[in-house]
């Protein structure tokens, strides 16, 4: 038998046609789990056809640190994940059009360092919150991500008050701001930009937090509650405003910019 025809559910385990999970958005059929995905996959479900304009593509990270870690390089990982994602950072920004509304877009990509923010995520947000802002388009964000970088030591640190001080100038100046929460969206991401959005959108079952549950047993030696840290438990806690499915992210971002941006 061909390989790659089955896909494993990691929800309800159930062995499932990879093409069938494909035509329903990366989404199981029978679970309704919501499988990751990578960014160029994510924007063909979210933009109109054709209309992503990306910006700063070319823009790649160096290794300031001379980083060393488990018999390997920063400078070898990063070439290895380049050929396996096929993208050149963690997170890809542009213009585009949602159902014919204008946005600004940044999606990050799970597949390069775990979606990792370093200085060139931390930048490429911040140029398009300035392109947004100068073109009064609303800004629309997707997280997927392990944290801050730590191969770039403070200077990933230092992205979080980076973005969070980009995205409060975007904010004094009126603009709209959406956040989509895909899983895991965690650490230094979730400290900084990824919690600020004027809306904050989360896809079913998504891991959301700074440190992971099981960090956070281990440390207070406390049984946390159940489904701790998922989209649903923060939408019960008041962390995020809504939770929408894969299928319908178009139509409730539409929806939301008609109703919000000004």
């Amino acid at each position: 038998m061909p390989e790659g025809l089955w896909v494993r559910c990691p929800g309800c385990e159930h062995m499932l046609y990879k093409s069938a999970v494909e035509k329903n958005f990366n989404v199981c059929p029978d679970c309704d789990h919501h499988f990751r995905i990578e960014a160029k996959t994510r924007i063909k479900y979210l933009v109109d056809e054709d209309s992503f304009q990306e910006v700063l593509g070319t823009l790649k990270t160096e290794d300031p640190l001379g980083f060393k870690f488990r018999g390997t390089t920063y400078k070898k990982r990063l070439k290895e994940d380049t050929k396996k994602s096929g993208a050149k950072e963690a997170m890809l920004i542009g213009k585009a059009f949602i159902k014919g509304r204008g946005v600004m877009l940044a999606v990050m990509e799970p597949n390069f360092l775990m979606g990792s923010m370093g200085f060139v995520v931390g930048e490429k947000l911040c140029v398009a919150v300035d392109m947004a802002m100068d073109e009064k388009l609303p800004l629309v964000a997707v997280c997927c991500s392990g944290g801050a970088r730590m191969h770039e030591g403070v200077i990933s640190l230092g992205q979080m008050a980076k973005t969070s001080a980009t995205l409060a100038k975007f904010d004094e100046a009126g603009g709209f701001y959406i956040c989509v929460l895909t899983d895991p969206t965690t650490g230094g991401v979730t400290a900084s930009y990824a919690m600020l959005g004027d809306c904050l959108i989360a896809e079913p079952g998504a891991l959301i937090g700074f440190a992971g549950p099981r960090t956070i047993a281990e440390t207070i030696k406390v049984e946390l509650p159940e489904g701790f840290q998922t989209a649903e438990f923060m939408l019960e806690h008041g962390f995020v405003d809504m939770i929408v499915h894969r299928k319908d992210l178009r139509s409730e971002i539409a929806r939301l910019i008609d109703y919000c941006h000004k």
